[in-house]
């Protein structure tokens, strides 16, 4: 029987998963496909239930459920717990473990984007969803002293600091208001800059103005669809180092899918399809833009 895996989002027309997850299944002969369902908050609890369906071998999770999911498993495995959020779900009969491959992906992406460098200690991050969750775990676990979230509904932000108060007791983890006063203050102490907002993945649109970034950042967006966000290309400009989450998506689905089918990720053949995928949806952007739309050039 041809098994189903899905992803659980919403939006997810914009995801690569299903195209980068389905060339490694057929690449080594599993009868499996892959699905993306829009599906709304109110409509999570019941695409959870149908996972548990003989039919299916797992799922991925992404915006905006990643922590809502997780109150609906039997089991969290120790990333998930630490994190509070799911992004790939596996099963043990018809019961649902959650995990949390995000935390490896961005551990991944983080050290690509230090280089040779000495691993900063000092960030700043940008929202506090389930994303979010996973880099400030991410950070917190690889020595970094002093983390300072931003989100615009500073309650958010809050709620994140207090989940992680007893892992991070060691170093400084703070919530600050939204104020590009403050943002620009932060960012003249950190070294590193992650946003894990939703901010730039429709339209021109950067979360912060290009003037608050110094020169010495490193700035990873985790938005990889486009892969220039306005954050990027205005880092870029200001002489920033600069990343997209393309390298996060790969190693976190590549983690997924082992978790799934208990084989090896055909890691190489999934960086190209993701990169194919990717270059075919900036060329229908470029071609789409007319002159005088903020994507047109």
């Amino acid at each position: 029987m041809t098994k189903r895996i899905v992803l659980i989002g919403h939006p997810v027309a914009h995801s690569l998963s299903g195209a980068m997850q389905q060339a490694a299944l057929d690449s080594l002969g599993i009868p499996a496909t892959y699905e993306l369902w829009d599906r709304t908050a109110a409509e999570l609890p019941d695409a959870v239930t149908e996972l548990r369906g003989d039919d299916f071998l797992g799922a991925n999770v992404t915006i905006p459920h990643k922590e809502k999911v997780a109150a609906l498993m039997d089991r969290l495995t120790e990333e998930a717990h630490a994190t509070g959020a799911v992004n790939t779900i596996t099963k043990e009969g018809r019961k649902l473990v959650g995990h949390n491959t995000d935390v490896p992906g961005f551990r991944i992406a983080l050290d690509r984007l230090v280089g040779k460098q000495k691993m900063p200690r000092q960030a700043v991050v940008l929202g506090s969803g389930g994303g979010a969750r996973a880099v400030v775990h991410g950070l917190v676990t690889e020595g970094f002293q002093r983390i300072v979230v931003f989100n615009r509904h500073l309650h958010r932000a809050e709620a994140l600091v207090k989940f992680f108060g007893r892992s991070a007791a060691h170093m400084e983890l703070r919530a600050m208001p939204w104020h590009e006063s403050i943002i620009e203050a932060e960012l003249t102490r950190a070294r590193v800059l992650v946003n894990a907002t939703s901010v730039g993945l429709a339209g021109d649109v950067s979360p912060i103005p290009a003037e608050l970034l110094p020169s010495d950042l490193l700035v990873l967006d985790l938005i990889y669809n486009p892969p220039q966000t306005r954050l990027l290309l205005d880092a870029a400009a200001a002489g920033c180092s600069t990343q997209n989450g393309e390298l996060m998506l790969l190693h976190q689905g590549a983690a997924a899918f082992t978790l799934w089918t208990g084989q090896p990720a055909p890691v190489e053949l999934m960086r190209e399809k993701l990169e194919s995928e990717l270059a075919v949806t900036a060329s229908e952007a470029g071609s789409a833009a007319e002159p005088g739309d903020p994507g047109a050039g």
